[in-house]
């Protein structure tokens, strides 16, 4: 799985676009899978996000996915669960302190950002803590919720 993590990372301009892609065709989508109700979809969405993440980018399902924004490295994938950036432990090699035998994945996350375009400032920008009740939810379907739905939109401001 590592390896496959880094291999995705390395190609991070490809899965922005992938991404900003199948968030377009979500956004367009919005009136049907409203009518079918986000609710009904959640699981299945879920399903296909785990499996589909979890295999390219060892994704842990946080339900508030920052891939687009961490230069396609998961921050969730940190031993300490640090979301902003490196911590003070990082080695010599790039390597991390909890884990020898990985390199840290915001020293990815730097190296995916010079791969997208405006990487570099969108990793920069501060993420909000994690919201633990969303963990195993469709960041996907929440997305498109914020993006489409004034009242979510405005309860996220």
């Amino acid at each position: 799985m590592y390896s496959v993590r880094l291999w995705s990372i390395r190609r991070a301009r490809s899965w922005n676009q992938f991404y900003n892609g199948l968030e377009a065709l979500l956004v367009r989508a919005a009136p049907l899978l409203r009518a079918i109700g986000y609710q009904r979809l959640e699981r299945p969405f879920a399903f296909v996000e785990r499996q589909v993440k979890g295999l390219l980018f060892d994704c842990k399902m946080c339900g508030q996915c920052v891939l687009s924004s961490t230069g396609m490295s998961c921050p969730m994938n940190c031993p300490k669960n640090i979301r902003n950036g490196p911590c003070g432990g990082v080695r010599a090699n790039g390597h991390c302190e909890v884990k020898p035998e990985m390199r840290c994945v915001w020293v990815e996350g730097f190296a995916g950002a010079t791969r997208i375009k405006g990487g570099l400032d969108k990793i920069k920008v501060v993420q909000a803590p994690v919201d633990r009740r969303l963990e195993g939810r469709s960041s996907w379907l929440r997305v498109v919720r914020e993006k489409t739905d004034p009242v979510v939109a405005e309860v996220k401001k």
